[in-house]
């Protein structure tokens, strides 16, 4: 008759599959299927409980739940808030502006500008906001050099994957496995106890990425290109601050140099307008600047200098404010036949004052006005590039008088708030990173700070926490502490020893390293950290190796879910602008698994002196 400890082992093995085809197959969604296996987890062994020496059940209630109150998850979730912050104050934007600029000229010293700054970036923050903030200055870089975005977002994807592999907290991945580590009463590791290897390691991943993945990446057409592009020209205002840096420019053949991307159609300085070809017009202080542009054009110069772009009625004007505090949205609104608007300008209708929402740009079909926007009288099929907070935003739903469309809002990042956000950043790593304090209390509390300084409403914060991720982090961590109290683990490192035999510690390394690496395409790639951690401990203790390397090996495996789009976040992100299939992972992120595999087998045992 089978022992009940054997019973306990398959069932706990079977929980593992069952999850994992679920996972995959995403039948159900992933809270109710991480939820699901916590409770099974709960039932099992409280039916058939785990006693310990002292006959209390190791696997209760407290231990299986324990994973909600685990340091590395509130670390992650800490991290997520931060680069939260510095995503929505686009903090990291002017950076990599300089990066594009920078690489000028040469296509080849561009990309490699670029991708060498998401590599060093996500060793230090979430990868997932890295790769979003990366992708529209991809795609400019590919149209500027003639290429397809194809070619540049996969290696942007794999870039920040290969950069979470150099630090602790370069991947929420990394911080699981230290925490697993504590939980089975080994070490955890250090800030930069991997950086070398992992330097390593991303640095050979970058030059395939440069050398041998853009032969081996398709020729998508963008997923955009054909379709109508939004080209059309909203009619805008700027006015020329006191600190603006238009202050004294002069025009170059008809434009000027700060918005080289703008067609100004009029200077009005006073009761005087300058219209071109504007020779020997230099601006001054408090004039007035007409220009037609795009709206991408205009949402680009709104986080530069925003109270430039809103046009001034009169010395009363509604808490101008309001415009600009942090949560700022632009949307278009379209003007229906029969609108209250029709034949009235913006000041005569109370726009600002009926919505709380300030127009920043118009746009009629076929036409270009040479009027301040608060002098042009609105018509039907109007177009009107509306600026304000989220919530005054929806307001305009059902509005008879503006037809809001949804589909175009776009959050403005909140820029007079990237220094606070910065320096919470960079105090949070440093602290981390010195070891003033634990990874978890520093992330908690440049959480807690990026809210209280205002860089990030309540509200923002708490979207900025991933519940799939909690959930997936506390059943995969509950099912690492099944599989190592009933023995799971151990049985795993002993089937995979029976295979390899009596080959040396460098060897059961680069196996095991290969093994996690591909279920790690397979599997999401924290679910494979925590579940193969115990594992790690165990061949390593088997054989009589240090755990550190075989712990180091699950770290850099587990990031190598390069073969497939669903193993990591950031290669689902760039799967749709890229018009990528399945199948191109596979073709471009194998050879790169087989790669970083190699290198790990040769460097690792000369680096751990195995």
């Amino acid at each position: 008759m089978m022992e009940i400890a054997t019973i306990q082992m398959l069932a706990v093995f079977a929980l593992i599959v069952g999850s994992l085809i679920l996972y995959a197959t995403e039948k159900l969604p992933l809270e109710v299927t991480s939820l699901g296996v916590l409770c099974a987890l709960m039932l099992l062994f409280h039916l058939f409980p785990v006693s310990g020496d002292d006959g209390v059940n190791r696997l209760d209630a407290v231990r299986l739940l324990s994973g909600f109150a685990n340091p590395a998850l509130f670390a992650v979730l800490g991290l997520l808030v931060i680069g939260d912050g510095l995503e929505r104050t686009g903090a990291l934007d002017k950076g990599a502006a300089m990066v594009l600029a920078a690489g000028q000229g040469s296509s080849w010293l561009t990309i490699t500008m670029a991708l060498t700054t998401v590599l060093a970036v996500s060793a230090l923050m979430n990868n997932i906001p890295v790769v979003v903030i990366f992708i529209p200055i991809m795609q400019a870089i590919a149209k500027r050099l003639g290429r397809r975005p194809s070619h540049l977002l996969m290696p942007l994807s794999f870039a920040a994957m290969l950069g979470g592999m150099t630090t602790l907290i370069g991947s929420s991945t990394n911080l699981l496995v230290s925490s697993a580590l504590v939980q089975l009463g080994e070490s955890p590791f250090g800030f930069f106890d991997f950086t070398i290897p992992g330097i390593v390691l991303a640095f050979a991943g970058l030059l395939y990425l440069l050398f041998i993945a853009p032969r081996l990446l398709p020729e998508n057409k963008d997923i955009a290109e054909g379709l109508a592009q939004d080209n059309r020209q909203f009619i805008a205002q700027i006015t020329i601050t006191p600190k603006s840096a238009l202050v004294g420019a002069e025009f170059a053949a008809g434009k000027l140099e700060g918005l080289s991307d703008m067609r100004v159609l009029m200077v009005q300085r006073g009761e005087h307008a300058f219209v071109p070809p504007f020779r020997q017009v230099a601006l001054h202080d408090e004039d007035v600047i007409i220009v037609a542009a795009t709206r991408d054009a205009l949402v680009e110069a709104m986080k530069t200098d925003p109270a430039a772009m809103h046009p001034r009625i009169d010395d009363q004007i509604e808490s101008p404010e309001r415009w600009l505090i942090g949560g700022q949205v632009v949307a278009d609104v379209m003007v229906p036949p029969g609108s209250a608007m029709t034949g009235r300008t913006l000041e005569e209708f109370g726009f600002r004052y009926r919505h709380h929402c300030i127009v920043v740009g118009i746009q009629r079909r076929g036409r270009l006005l040479r009027q301040r926007l608060t002098e042009i009288r609105i018509e039907a099929g109007d177009t009107l590039l509306v600026q304000g907070q989220l919530r005054d935003i929806r307001k305009l739903r059902g509005d008879h008088d503006a037809v809001l469309l949804e589909w175009s809002a776009e959050e403005i990042p909140a820029i007079h708030h990237a220094v606070p956000a910065g320096l919470i950043f960079f105090a949070v790593v440093a602290s981390a990173a010195t070891g003033l304090v634990p990874i978890s209390v520093a992330a908690l509390t440049g959480a807690v700070a990026m809210v209280a300084t205002g860089v990030l409403q309540v509200r923002d914060a708490m979207r900025a926490l991933d519940r799939q991720l909690v959930m997936l982090i506390a059943s995969a961590l509950a099912l690492g502490a099944a599989m190592q109290e009933t023995g799971g683990a151990d049985f795993m490192a002993e089937t995979m020893l029976a295979v390899v035999g009596d080959s040396s510690v460098a060897v059961v390394l680069s196996v095991f390293f290969l093994l996690v690496a591909l279920l790690s395409n397979v599997l999401s790639t924290k679910a494979t950290a925590v579940l193969f951690t115990p594992i790690a401990v165990g061949v390593a203790k088997a054989i009589g190796a240090p755990v550190e390397p075989f712990a180091v090996a699950v770290v850099f495996a587990a990031n190598c879910s390069f073969a497939s789009p669903v193993g990591y976040q950031t290669n689902l992100l760039v799967m749709g602008p890229a018009g990528y299939r399945f199948i191109d992972f596979v073709k471009v992120g194998l050879p790169l698994v087989g790669l970083l595999w190699i290198v790990f087998s040769l460097f690792a045992p000369w680096f751990y002196s195995l």
